[in-house]
């Protein structure tokens, strides 16, 4: 961000909010994350009633990690190309329809593969809706906004993460069953929908363009070579890929906390009540003049955390250290997507972000398939205990690795790398 841009953002932290696309553009997208959240809530208590299998809970994150793999640079080339809204508006409804599907799976009790399939669309749908949401972002607010923007879209994020697996358990325990947490989830996409549409976007011009290979790779390859953006994104990836105990929530709260759905909404939503407590707090700290010790001291408490969790009995310690999880989490998403904005020269912000977003995707999606097939062979609390010491391990390799990290200061004095 401009140093010009820093005094207007200070004087007036709703100035993003005064904007009416802006404002539309957030509730669409908060109604669009808390249905997306609230389903798969319910995907998860679901399988686990009927089928009682952990690796069965380790698939919905693997069937969802290949789309995300395989269509995440694509996408960002079609937002870059096509008309964003268009992409948006295919992306909703596929969505609705697996959303729909999924309802009359729960209410029909259908074959568990059905499921799947329809997770996997779910999946292709948001590979091309996030980034093409993303690229539409910067038309609905004045350039010297988009920093308080991005603040507010970030915190919105967490709050969906907050809110939404609370009223799915909510409304699972009031209905007996996931078919109308599903039925939810339709609507929402369908309001969300509407909402995007009826937002004025100044018209651009689009060129159609085939991918080539090299334009796909370009992102790849910048971070290669931007080390320290590199050395950030491995330290996320593996450590939340090992120290992932999300995808065993349900098995913790049925089978060792020995609590309900509702229990189990609130054991989904701490770690976004954490991150939520620490955006607030941070939003009134000066900047990090060691920021590349808090990023590293930011996991060893996000892996310390997991090892308690797996040990614990106690519902109220665990929900402490899954909020804990999030307080750590947000510190480094702060730190990692700031020094992206820094290090990334504006011409290749769109496919780094794609990449970045197969970076998060392999860390949450394969963390959850890596975590229900340990516990498959290992045992639920052993999973959980030797993921957040993995976590750990990965913190110490980068750290060693990485001296250029351990000594990264202030993230303003970070100077752009080349394309």
């Amino acid at each position: 961000m401009p140093e010009t841009a820093a005094p207007a953002e200070t004087r007036d932290p709703y100035a993003a909010l005064r904007h009416t696309a802006f404002r539309r553009f957030l509730v669409g997208r908060a109604v669009f994350l808390i249905g997306g959240q609230m389903q798969m809530t319910a995907v998860g208590w679901q399988i686990y009633e009927r089928l009682g299998s952990k690796l069965a809970l380790g698939m919905v994150g693997l069937v969802q990690i290949i789309p995300v793999i395989v269509l995440a640079l694509p996408a960002g080339h079609v937002a870059d190309h096509f008309d964003r809204r268009r992409i948006v508006a295919g992306g909703l409804s596929l969505y609705l329809f697996c959303s729909l599907g999924l309802a009359a799976l729960s209410w029909t009790e259908g074959a568990p593969w059905l499921t799947y399939a329809l997770l996997f669309l779910v999946a292709v749908a948001r590979a091309f809706t996030v980034p093409a949401l993303g690229s539409l972002l910067p038309s609905v607010i004045p350039r010297g906004l988009w920093a308080n923007a991005a603040t507010w879209n970030s915190s919105l994020f967490e709050l969906a993460g907050m809110v939404g697996p609370g009223i799915a358990g909510l409304v699972i325990a009031l209905s007996g069953g996931a078919t109308a947490v599903f039925f939810t989830a339709a609507a929402c996409a369908l309001l969300a929908g509407v909402l995007f549409a009826s937002i004025h976007v100044p018209p651009r011009e689009v060129k159609p363009k085939a991918p080539d290979l090299a334009g796909l790779l370009s992102g790849l390859h910048f971070m290669f070579k931007a080390r320290l953006l590199f050395a950030a994104a491995s330290l996320d990836l593996f450590a939340v890929l090992l120290g992932g105990a999300t995808a065993l929530l349900p098995v913790v709260a049925k089978d060792i906390l020995h609590t309900g759905p509702a229990g189990f909404g609130w054991l989904r939503a701490a770690p976004s009540i954490g991150a939520v407590a620490m955006a607030f707090v941070t939003a009134h700290l000066p900047p990090w003049r060691r920021a590349g010790r808090v990023l590293l001291w930011s996991f060893v408490g996000f892996g310390a955390a997991i090892i308690v969790f797996g040990l614990s009995r106690n519902y109220w310690l665990s929900l402490a250290m899954l909020v804990l999880t999030g307080v750590c989490d947000n510190l480094n998403v702060v730190i990692r997507q700031t020094l992206m904005q820094f290090i990334t020269p504006d011409s290749m912000r769109g496919r780094v972000s794609a990449v970045n977003y197969i970076f998060i995707g392999c860390s949450n999606e394969l963390g959850a398939f890596e975590s229900g097939l340990a516990a498959q062979f290992l045992g639920t609390v052993p999973a959980i205990v030797a993921g957040g010491a993995g976590a750990l391990l990965v913190v110490g390799l980068v750290a060693k690795l990485s001296p250029a990290l351990r000594r990264l200061g202030r993230l303003y004095d970070v100077a752009p790398v080349p394309e």
